[in-house]
C-alpha cells in the first residue's frame, strides 16, 4: 500500500502555470506506476496523465503539449507541471497509484489502487 499526498493546487488566471506534486510513502514507490486523475462535481474522474516505473508517460490527448508528469524516486514524489491552463482545466486532482501497468486500462480509475485527497485546482478566465 502507498499513501499519497497532494499539494500545489491554488487559483490562477487562463494561461497561467502550475505545478501540483504527489508525496508517497512506502518502499514500493519505485516500482509502481503514478497517475493524475482530476474530477469535477457531477462528473465521472477523468484520466490526466501517467508515468511508469520506466518512466515511459501517457497523456490525455485534452492535456497532451501542456502538462508534464515527472517523477523522483529517490525522493518517492511524482510531480504534475501544468502550463497555459485553461479554465476547463479547473477541477479537483488526485494522485493515484497503482503496482501494475496495462496499456489497456491505464487510464480507467479502477485500475488504480490508492489515492491521494486531492486538490483543488481553480483557472479563472
Amino acid at each position: 500500500q502507498v499513501q499519497l499526498v497532494e499539494t500545489g493546487g491554488g487559483l490562477v488566471q487562463a494561461g497561467g502555470s502550475l505545478r501540483l506534486s504527489c508525496a508517497a510513502s512506502g518502499r514500493t514507490f519505485s516500482s509502481h506506476s503514478m497517475g493524475w486523475f482530476r474530477q469535477v462535481p457531477g462528473k465521472e474522474r477523468e484520466f490526466v496523465a501517467v508515468i511508469t516505473w520506466n518512466r515511459y508517460t501517457y497523456y490525455a490527448d485534452s492535456v497532451k503539449g501542456r502538462f508534464t508528469i515527472s517523477r523522483d524516486n529517490a525522493k518517492n514524489t511524482v510531480s504534475l507541471q501544468m502550463n497555459s491552463l485553461n479554465v476547463e482545466d479547473t477541477a479537483i486532482y488526485y494522485c493515484a497509484a497503482s503496482p501494475q501497468f496495462d496499456e489497456r486500462s491505464y487510464n480507467n480509475p479502477r485500475t488504480y489502487a490508492d489515492w491521494g485527497q486531492g486538490t483543488q485546482v481553480t483557472v479563472s478566465s
